[in-house]
């Protein structure tokens, strides 16, 4: 996420040379690819924080602040 980002809520993923921009809301992917194995991860992980996903975006636009999400394992 970055401070001051454009609606709607979403997140950025980087992986190896694959890049992709996630919405909170509906888990998809916005913009950009994934391989299917880490679109799937990463959907596993945004969906069981998802909450706190939505915490952070409000709280970066309001404070520039944010809390550490815990990873997948």
């Amino acid at each position: 996420m970055f401070f001051n980002d454009h609606e709607p809520p979403h997140f950025h993923v980087q992986y190896n040379e694959f890049r992709a921009k996630v919405e909170i809301e509906s888990l998809r992917i916005a913009e950009g690819r994934l391989p299917p194995r880490v679109a799937g991860l990463v959907h596993e992980w945004s969906d069981l924080h998802r909450e706190e996903l939505l915490e952070n975006w409000q709280s970066l636009r309001v404070s520039g602040s944010f809390r550490k999400v815990d990873p997948l394992v």
